[in-house]
């Protein structure tokens, strides 16, 4: 049997960001810290409104530094109220659906999974990248 080191590190680090919830939701934020979150828009266990949803299609990254409220850390998900312009919007966030989270004001960050725009990139890349070897003869046939 094959240790799954992969599965085992991401859970570890799934771990670390459950814990930093805990810590705001217990302590709140203090020197300057605060949580830049990026998560899968259409994951199956995210529950947005419409309207962000229409406006991030893909992913989006939230920010937990000044007004945030309700945090509530469950088994497989987080809600947390965020304000959007001034309105209150209740977000539901399957840790599934986490792609990385990080604070930049303590140099910390930590990427759970490639997210879907980035795997989208690589393909096109890769194709490239093999389209780069191919010598187009229309370049040099004479018209």
């Amino acid at each position: 049997m094959s240790i799954d080191y992969k599965n085992i590190l991401n859970q570890n680090m799934l771990n670390v960001f459950k814990d930093i919830l805990n810590n705001i939701k217990n302590e709140g934020l203090s020197d300057g810290n605060h949580l830049y979150i990026t998560f899968e828009t259409k994951n199956k266990n995210v529950k947005i409104p419409k309207w962000l949803l229409e406006k991030y299609p893909e992913e989006m990254t939230i920010i937990i530094q000044y007004e945030y409220y309700n945090i509530n850390i469950r088994n497989n998900s987080f809600e947390i109220t965020l304000s959007f312009n001034n309105v209150k919007t209740d977000l539901k966030i399957g840790f599934d659906a986490i792609i990385s989270f990080a604070d930049p004001s303590a140099n910390f960050g930590l990427r759970l999974k490639e997210s879907k725009i980035e795997k989208k990139m690589h393909v096109r890349k890769k194709n490239k990248t093999k389209l780069d070897n191919v010598i187009e003869f229309s370049n040099f046939k004479k018209n």
